[in-house]
């Protein structure tokens, strides 16, 4: 029955995001939906994007073993990235009427700097959407009992995912994130009223959580767990930001307004269901704690699976592994489009030149295939646990990509100059860092996020020597009030003619 259902449920995923590809008219419908979709969709899909794998297997599994304190990436890193971008870049990015986050480097500083960060972009993403072929394989290895491998699972899974996103783009991540976000939060809710009963109820949980000390959040005044904790936390709060699935789940939304309201009521869904994962995590450690101790250090992503197997009515099999699949796929379709589009438009466009709509919609689908692969080698290959392959995956970005784009909205003097110092800057100081003192006292992405805006505050102030200097952007008003004045001046040349 288990088994029958997950077939069910993917034919009915698929079909979804089959029928959203009859949506697709031309490139814009593929990569933003045309700038259509309701509120309640935008929510839904910005929900979507971080309710994955490490939410419900990676998380929680974390949760169990390091308690709140070890999680500060996510979902509180995470939940407020989403805020942020719907408080503070929703509304200014929306008005530009982007493609993707890419043009933004582009039309604010040069090609340069377009396709530095956009590399950065397109690399972030190798770690997390290999997280969610990780956990696919993870998956339908458990449901068939090892009847199917984790490496046969990974290629089932990347195969079914990669269907409905090749043909249906952004269309298809929408409707099937609607469906699949409403699998989530009903399944969650059930399966923690089930399990806070096995385990003596909800009070029981919470109880021995707090006495074993897993509430403790903030870290040891020691400097270095101080820094630790500051560098886990922007990671993916600031490194998350810069990344082509958020933007485009936002520049989807019909109008600005719902890109805000979207991306802030997304966000904070998100941190509030993301906890129901880490309380039916530790309810395992009262139901079955022997099977616990033997996975906490062994592979601690396994508790959940292996608890809903062994304990659970088939009913909430079910139920657990729609919810399971829904939040996987949900993540996995839109973090498989986002590099795919950011590399056709901001790295090939400018070395294959112009296209026409209908070729450039056909290259677009061609590098998804491609990237699709490429991510199920690495998955394949990936000793890495999901936890980790998901908050690596922004440092990147972090050092990188968010300043320039925060700088370049903010403020007025930054320039290509001072953006080309950023990237230059961020990115070095951060590798050797990796590469020398990966366990030194500063994080290396924390101190490449600091050299990063050193460099953009050095290369905007100093005299330009690359680049030129960005124009202002002149408001709605301040373009009226200009052409008005032209308007003037031209009517008054033959007046002063005839004078003359």
């Amino acid at each position: 029955m288990l088994i029958g259902f997950v077939i069910l449920y993917l034919m009915v995923s698929i079909g979804i995001g089959l029928y959203a590809a009859t949506k697709v008219k031309n490139a814009r419908d593929y990569v933003i939906a045309g700038r259509s979709l309701p509120l309640y969709i935008v929510v839904a899909t910005v929900f979507a994007t971080w309710f994955g794998s490490e939410t419900v297997l990676g998380i929680s599994g974390r949760f169990v073993q390091e308690g709140l304190r070890g999680i500060v990436e996510d979902p509180f890193g995470a939940s407020m990235c989403l805020i942020l971008v719907g408080v503070f870049f929703a509304a200014k990015l929306y008005k530009m009427n982007l493609l993707t986050i890419g043009d933004y480097y582009r039309q604010r500083y040069n090609r340069t700097v377009e396709v530095m960060t956009s590399l950065a972009i397109i690399a972030s993403y190798l770690g997390w959407v290999s997280a969610q072929i990780v956990a696919l394989g993870l998956v339908f290895s458990v449901v068939s009992q090892g009847a199917v491998t984790p490496s046969e699972g990974m290629l089932i899974g990347a195969g079914i995912v990669l269907m409905y996103t090749l043909f249906g783009g952004m269309w298809s991540v929408a409707l099937t994130d609607f469906f699949q976000m409403t699998i989530i939060v009903v399944g969650m809710l059930y399966l923690a009223y089930l399990l806070s009963g096995m385990a003596g109820g909800v009070g029981v949980v919470i109880n021995h959580a707090a006495a074993a000390g897993k509430f403790e959040f903030w870290p040891k005044l020691e400097t270095k767990d101080m820094l630790a904790f500051i560098g886990a936390w922007v990671t993916m709060m600031f490194g998350s930001i810069p990344q082509q699935d958020v933007f485009q789940r936002v520049m989807s939304a019909k109008t600005s307004r719902i890109a805000v309201s979207g991306a802030v009521l997304g966000g904070g869904l998100y941190f509030l269901f993301a906890f129901i994962p880490l309380f039916l995590a530790y309810s395992a450690s009262l139901i079955d704690p022997k099977m616990v101790a033997g996975l906490i250090e062994k592979d601690p992503q396994h508790i959940l699976p292996t608890l809903i197997m062994g304990h659970t009515p088939i009913f909430a099999q079910v139920i657990f592994f729609g919810a399971l699949l829904s939040a996987i796929m949900s993540t996995a379709s839109g973090t498989l489009l986002a590099p795919s589009v950011t590399f056709t438009e901001n790295i090939l466009k400018g070395i294959v030149g112009p296209q026409t709509d209908k070729r450039f919609l056909l290259t677009m689908r061609i590098v998804v295939v491609c990237f699709a692969t490429i991510v199920t080698l690495f998955a394949l290959n990936s000793s890495s646990s999901i936890y980790e392959m998901v908050g690596n995956a922004y440092k990147v970005t972090l050092v990188v990509a968010f300043i320039p784009l925060v700088m370049g909205l903010y403020w007025k003097r930054a320039n290509t100059q001072g953006a080309l110092f950023a990237v230059i800057a961020g990115f070095s100081t951060w590798i050797l860092l990796e590469m020398f003192a990966a366990d030194g006292l500063w994080p290396p992405q924390l101190l490449g996020l600091l050299a990063s805006f050193l460099g953009m505050l050095a290369g905007s102030l100093l005299p330009h020597y690359v680049g030129k200097p960005t124009p202002l952007k002149l408001t709605h008003s301040q373009l009226h009030h200009h052409a008005a004045a032209q308007t003037q001046h031209v009517a008054e040349i033959p007046s002063q003619r005839h004078k003359d």
